[in-house]
């Protein structure tokens, strides 16, 4: 089986660049990407049940693996949801699936996004793991837009294995996640 293009990347460039920059006494210090879960919630749709099948279809189409489906965990009246109701899809792509999935969101799938200026880099949860939101699937190459039913919005985590968020973003860094820079303006300011 080939090695994905951007796992050989991580290990010849990204791995030395790494260990030079933050000093790493063990290599298995190095942060690396575990898995990336891509999740979507249709709680807000009348016919939840439609939609949640929609939404398992594409992230079928754009990750390449079946996803599951969430159900809720509590009723909650006021969304009119009931405990055991179909309400999202979930996937976790992990080894060879997970850097195919990367390099195409790198390479073709971010580019793709209306205005496109870069990923938020705020976007991290204090233990080097990014999550960024995608309001709509047509981005994504695998979508046929005539075929597209209903939008639908997904949330992208990226979990490492860096213990803070300056090592998690140096490594998505190197790894090519497009980032937006920083306004000059802004830095002033603030």
């Amino acid at each position: 089986m080939k090695t994905p293009t951007l796992l050989k990347h991580y290990k010849e460039k990204v791995v030395p660049t790494l260990r030079a920059k933050r000093q790493y006494a063990n290599v298995h210090q190095i942060p690396r990407l575990e898995k990336i879960v891509v999740t979507t919630c249709m709680g807000k749709h009348p016919d939840r049940k439609q939609a949640v099948e929609d939404a398992v279809a594409e992230i079928a189409k754009i990750t390449g693996q079946k996803p599951s489906v969430t159900y809720a965990r509590k009723s909650v009246a006021n969304f009119k949801l009931r405990e055991g109701e179909v309400l999202g899809a979930r996937v976790t792509l992990r080894s060879t699936r997970m850097w195919e999935f990367l390099d195409r969101f790198i390479n073709v799938t971010a580019p793709n996004i209306r205005d496109f200026r870069g990923l938020p880099a705020k976007s991290f949860d204090g233990r080097g793991n990014y999550a960024v939101g995608i309001s709509d699937q047509s981005i994504f190459p695998e979508i046929e837009l005539d075929q597209i039913k209903r939008n639908i919005g997904f949330d992208i985590i990226f979990v490492t294995t860096a213990p803070t968020d300056e090592e998690g973003r140096d490594l998505l860094n190197e790894l090519g996640l497009p980032f937006r820079k920083p306004n000059k303006k802004t830095e002033e300011t603030t």
